[in-house]
Formats: C-alpha cells, sequence, structure tokens
C-alpha cells in the first residue's frame, strides 16, 4: 500500500537525519517506526517458524551491529570499583 503524508518541513528533515543516523532510506525507517507502534503486527498467532519470519522480515535493512565483547559487560567494566 502506498501512503502519501504531508510534513512540515522541520519535521521531515528531523525524520530524514533520524533515518540517516541508523543507516536507512527514509521510507525503510518509517516502516520500522510503524512496526514499533504496532507490536502485535502478525506476532500473536501463527507457529514459531512463522513468528521468526515476521520477526526477520521486520528487522530486514537494519544495520547489522557486533555483538559486544566480553570484556564490554563484565561485572567489572560495568560497575567498577562499586562492587
Amino acid at each position: 500500500m502506498t501512503v502519501t503524508i504531508e510534513l512540515p518541513p522541520e519535521m521531515e528533515a528531523s525524520l530524514v537525519a533520524q533515518a540517516q543516523a541508523q543507516g536507512l532510506p527514509l521510507p525503510q525507517y518509517l516502516q520500522h517506526l510503524l512496526r514499533e507502534q504496532i507490536p502485535d503486527l502478525g506476532c500473536a498467532a501463527g507457529s514459531p517458524a512463522e513468528r521468526a519470519a515476521a520477526w526477520r522480515e521486520s528487522v530486514k535493512g537494519l544495520p547489522h551491529t557486533p555483538p559486544l565483547s566480553d570484556e564490554a559487560i563484565s561485572r567489572e567494566s560495568i560497575y567498577g570499583d562499586r562492587g
């Protein structure tokens, strides 16, 4: 489905900046924002495989972020001298 929305220039500029910060084109970023607002979109029903496929589709196009190192998530790294 195609939807046309008239946005004030300052809102458009803000959304474009947010999309660029995520490394996404504006249409994909807007789809991502809308999916966040409809959390039960296809997730309430279906087999585990169908829910996994829906999740993979929802994150398609998002930038890949490598996992944190063991040091980055160690207790000492998080709490330091506080315990």
